[in-house]
């Protein structure tokens, strides 16, 4: 059985880190320990920060009006990622069957693996951003018919 400790700074540190990242959620398991944090998030009454980048990045592709479906968006700040590790497959290619609940990617944010569920049941149609690539909160990631 292991133990970790976390003292009540070292906690608020983490949800300020958290919150500064736009984060709304974290899960910790070490053994038998486990720490669930989560957040309401709101921004209406502040805008989200926006960095300038170093460079002009790419345009998101959007996706068509023509193709209906359910876009799943990239819920917070980070990079994508389309399987578990390089030598495995992607969780959710273009083709797949996917359910309710269902791991479509991971995003990783702040050292972070996130896994991103469906909402949504159906096929996977279009696939919008490279694996590797960062993202920005609200992105189209997927499309889902």
């Amino acid at each position: 059985m292991s133990e970790m400790k976390l003292s009540v700074s070292e906690i608020k540190e983490l949800m300020d880190k958290m919150a500064a990242a736009g984060l709304s959620g974290l899960q910790l398991r070490d053994g038998d320990f486990e720490l669930s944090m989560a957040a309401e998030v709101t921004r209406a009454a502040e805008p989200f920060p926006v960095r300038p980048a170093s460079r002009p990045a790419e345009a998101a592709p959007a996706p068509e009006d023509s193709v209906s479906g359910s876009l799943v968006t990239a819920p917070i700040v980070g990079t994508f990622y389309a399987a578990p590790s390089p030598e495995h497959p992607a969780f959710a290619p273009v083709g797949r069957q996917v359910s309710k609940g269902d791991v479509l990617f991971i995003i990783e944010s702040m050292k972070l693996m996130n896994e991103v569920q469906s909402d949504y049941a159906g096929t996977v149609k279009k696939v919008f951003v490279e694996n590797g690539q960062p993202v920005e909160y609200g992105q189209p990631i997927m499309l889902i018919e």
